[in-house]
């Protein structure tokens, strides 16, 4: 993705991996294959590889510059992790490579901002140090839903799966460093950041909103994963806390900001990524890049 501008708001891409992912009768628990070959070519060629029969899915972080903040929105899977397959995927250095290229430096970020606390968004939340995880952005603050965090922590307790080992590992280091700030739906970063609830893929999924001298970019998290979410917007996936939840907000938002110049950013489309929403039919949306 290059870079966007929304006012004085910069926006870049650091990817983690891309290319084809999941198959997507694997992914969707209402996959219809005929209704998916029907939407194929409505949806930009980019988002499905006709090759590998796969979804092409993006694990990338937004770093969003102000006049006066740098903030990384969701962090990917993270080095050292040891996670289980396909999340064990290999070359994990070009996050930090790209981030570094941006001229960002650990120490440079002011926030992080976690949409939800799944594996692949908080995993570079920590890093390894003399065999125990500590916060990779040591002046940063992150931001974590309240409600989202109380959940995994009982789950957690109870050996859940999710989250698994994801808040032992991302997230409980960072409150015990005393970086975390838990929030409510409601929390204003500032005039220019605040938060928008989408629950359903998790608990208390939140997207991300940037407004300046008029404009405004959304950061969708795990709202949707793929385009054909906005054709077929009840079709949820398996990993979703709450499949019909999950429907319902992403119907919700869609109809929000359908036929708007707001600007989409979700972390799992391929590049372009970023892009608008316009009504298909009653019952359906339509995505399209940003291409100028």
């Amino acid at each position: 993705m290059r870079q966007i501008k929304i006012g004085d708001i910069t926006i870049d891409a650091v990817i983690e991996r891309d290319g084809p992912w999941r198959k997507p009768e694997d992914f969707f628990p209402d996959f219809d294959e005929a209704t998916f070959q029907a939407h194929v070519p409505k949806m930009e060629p980019e988002v499905f590889d006709p090759t590998t029969g796969k979804l092409v899915m993006t694990y990338q972080t937004f770093v969003i510059r102000t006049p006066n903040l740098t903030i990384l929105v969701d962090t990917c899977t993270g080095e050292h992790k040891g996670h289980p397959a396909p999340f064990d995927f290999p070359g994990k250095e070009r996050w930090r490579e790209e981030l570094f290229a941006l001229g960002v430096k650990f120490e440079d970020v002011d926030y992080v901002f976690c949409t939800h606390l799944h594996i692949d968004h908080t995993g570079w939340n920590t890093t390894l140090k003399d065999g125990r995880w500590v916060p990779t952005f040591p002046n940063a603050k992150y931001i974590f839903h309240k409600g989202e965090y109380a959940i995994w922590e009982a789950e957690h307790a109870k050996g859940a799966n999710p989250p698994g080992t994801v808040f032992r590992d991302n997230c409980l280091p960072i409150v015990e460093a005393g970086q975390a700030l838990l929030v409510d739906d409601d929390y204003k970063l500032d005039d220019l950041v605040t938060l928008t609830p989408t629950p359903g893929h998790s608990p208390c999924h939140c997207c991300v909103n940037l407004h300046s001298k008029g404009e405004t970019a959304i950061i969708t998290g795990d709202m949707m994963h793929h385009a054909i979410q906005c054709r077929e917007p009840d079709w949820s996936v398996n990993p979703d806390w709450d499949q019909k939840e999950a429907a319902r907000s992403r119907r919700k938002f869609l109809s929000e900001v359908a036929g708007t110049d707001v600007l989409l950013l979700p972390i799992h489309f391929p590049a372009p990524t970023v892009g608008t929403v316009t009504m298909d039919g009653p019952d359906r949306f339509d995505y399209k890049f940003k291409r100028d």
